[in-house]
């Protein structure tokens, strides 16, 4: 950045830069015809609800589909990924616990901040997946609406996912869903933002904890999507965002015992096949990727697959 600031520094004193060559207008500073110097962004990781910085200290230039450099972001590493676990481990108890309905309300609060950013996003997803503006805002609304839909079903999963069974005797056998716990999702890498949403809300929803690795190639969405969390009713360590190589962050999370199960969808196959076999030593539950189109009506299996089914026996008196 020195380099840059003096580069800019020395144009302006002669006069040479782009826009004093076209007659821009004045700099606010100087009085001056000239250029501003373009001030890209660095963002950092979300944990515990903060935004440290990497613990490796490495950040990497982000660009977008025609090669041109947007903003920086950090290369998180695995004692990165081992704080991410523990702030989504110490804030289980409180999510898991509260009601459907509080869920559900947090969430759609959610869904009010994105509809708020819409320009940003949209910026970003263009950017980052080469779309016009126009396809660019059709892909942001949808998530925006999937974020509610998903949001919607906060009260209303328990019905579908619970039962009463017949059971031959005096006794009363109800099934009902639980939690899994904490969940590592590796976010699609062709779907910046509608992708992410739609792994992202079903874990969340139904009272789970999550640490999300972003798409390697496009992660501001995902960050930004941070800022907005950070500012909304989710409590702090409910979602944890990396942002960073997937092989480098999948290994650790997959290796984690306090990691109870794993979405593999931004793995690809020979990836998949190895943090599969590293989750199996420790019985964690997975979710293997799949070619889905991210624009379909997406149901309710992925709600269903982060969850388990707790069965209660009552005696009944005659």
């Amino acid at each position: 950045m020195s380099d840059k600031s003096s580069t800019s520094g020395a144009a302006r004193k002669s006069g040479k830069n782009s826009a004093g060559a076209a007659g821009g207008a004045p700099d606010a500073a100087s009085g001056r015809a000239g250029a501003r110097l373009n001030v890209l962004k660095t963002y950092k990781l979300f944990i515990g609800g903060k935004f440290p910085r990497s613990e490796s200290g490495r950040v990497h230039e982000v660009t977008d589909t025609q090669g041109r450099w947007a903003a920086n972001a950090p290369l998180a590493s695995r004692k990165d990924a081992r704080d991410a676990v523990a702030a989504a481990r110490k804030a289980f108890g409180g999510w898991s616990g509260a009601t459907a309905y509080n869920r559900g309300q947090v969430l759609y609060r959610v869904a009010e901040l994105l509809e708020g950013r819409r320009e940003q996003f949209l910026t970003e997803v263009a950017a980052a997946e080469g779309l016009s503006r126009t396809k660019a805002a059709a892909t942001v609304d949808a998530a925006i609406d999937r974020w509610v839909w998903y949001a919607g079903w906060s009260d209303k999963v328990s019905q579908i996912a619970g039962s009463t069974n017949p059971v031959a005797g005096p006794f009363l056998n109800l099934s009902s869903p639980e939690p899994t716990g904490v969940v590592a999702l590796l976010a699609p890498q062709d779907s910046s933002l509608l992708g992410l949403v739609s792994v992202l809300a079903p874990a969340l929803v139904t009272g789970n904890t999550t640490v999300v690795v972003t798409s390697q190639r496009s992660p501001l969405p995902a960050l930004t999507l941070a800022e907005v969390l950070a500012t909304s009713d989710v409590p702090g360590g409910v979602v944890n965002i990396l942002s960073g190589r997937t092989d480098e962050l999948g290994k650790p999370l997959a290796d984690h015992s306090d990691v109870n199960a794993i979405d593999l969808t931004g793995a690809g196959s020979e990836l998949a096949k190895e943090l599969e076999t590293a989750a199996a030593e420790n019985l964690k539950r997975v979710r293997r990727p799949a070619s889905e189109d991210w624009t379909a009506d997406p149901g309710t299996g992925r709600m269903l697959a982060f969850l388990e089914l707790k069965t209660v026996w009552h005696p009944v008196g005659t």
